[in-house]
């Protein structure tokens, strides 16, 4: 069995990144710069918008979070984020979800300029990676497709399965996978909550992809042997060994499927330190864009 590290990788991709930046610096005197817009105090979100601010300077992109209280009316996001649209000094933004309930995310997202969507969840740029011509794509399913092309994990021809239906992750995935691409041209299933006989699936998976936000839902007798797991899901379960009370676990009951499979990604250490990475390429990405336009 291998562990897929998506740790060390990522650290490799941010290595890359630290590269593009120089020559971005040196040829065009410019700080590739990634605005993170965050509501409210949610706890998992200022981590992850802390995390994210972090690995951007550390790959020399210039991280800024803007905090808003969690009563921040819908009209004055986004007039925000018309602001950040047209601020010349920002090349890439994105808005932490989820958002408070009075804020409509959809509005949110369409109101990004899909020329800065880091996240690459503007409706212009999920057509464009649908029709295989994407701009930028969405960073989890990004880092997941990296996770194959860099253990050298081929998909073509094979019927990959993915749990789980969510416009971050589950469509934009499939659809990435299913193009006439090196390391796609796959046969893809997507399921999801209504699915029938979901096991039935699960155990025809050659490649099969969690994203679920379930603990611990796929188990060993759902699945073949020699089959190839990316676990995308974290989700926080109560623990008596750790300090905080809590461990971090997976969508996979990894105990159970392990002895199975011939390669499988941990939680934490896999896709979540790739998410971060393939959204600093993005931001390196729209910036070089837009000083080429």
């Amino acid at each position: 069995m291998i562990i897929i590290d998506g740790k060390k990788i990522s650290q490799n991709i941010r290595l890359e990144i630290s590269q593009d930046v120089s020559r971005i610096k040196s040829i065009y005197n410019v700080d590739p710069k990634l605005v993170a817009v965050l509501i409210g105090d949610d706890p998992a979100s200022l981590i992850y918008v802390r995390n994210k601010k972090r690995s951007a300077l550390e790959v020399g992109i210039n991280g800024e979070v803007v905090n808003l209280p969690q009563n921040t009316s819908q009209e004055d996001l986004l007039y925000l984020l018309e602001q950040l649209n047209n601020d010349k000094s920002v090349h890439g933004i994105l808005v932490q979800l989820p958002l408070p309930k009075h804020i409509n995310e959809d509005i949110v997202i369409q109101s990004i300029s899909s020329v800065k969507d880091v996240d690459g969840l503007h409706p212009l740029n999920l057509g464009k990676l649908m029709i295989g011509k994407p701009y930028v794509m969405p960073a989890t399913p990004s880092a997941v497709q990296q996770l194959l092309i860099r253990n050298n994990i081929q998909t073509e021809g094979k019927h990959i399965v993915v749990c789980g239906r969510s416009n971050i992750v589950g469509k934009p995935l499939a659809n990435l996978l299913v193009q006439r691409n090196n390391y796609a041209n796959a046969t893809v299933s997507i399921c999801h909550s209504k699915t029938l006989n979901l096991i039935n699936f699960t155990l025809q998976a050659d490649i099969l992809i969690a994203a679920i936000g379930q603990p611990n839902f796929i188990k060993g007798d759902m699945i073949k042997n020699g089959v190839v797991i990316i676990d995308v899901g974290t989700n926080r379960v109560e623990s008596s060994i750790t300090k905080s009370g809590y461990k971090l676990v997976g969508d996979v009951e990894f105990d159970s499927v392990s002895s199975k499979v011939s390669a499988i990604t941990p939680v934490p250490g896999g896709v979540g330190p790739m998410t971060i990475a393939m959204l600093l390429k993005n931001t390196v990405l729209t910036c070089e864009s837009i000083l080429n336009q």
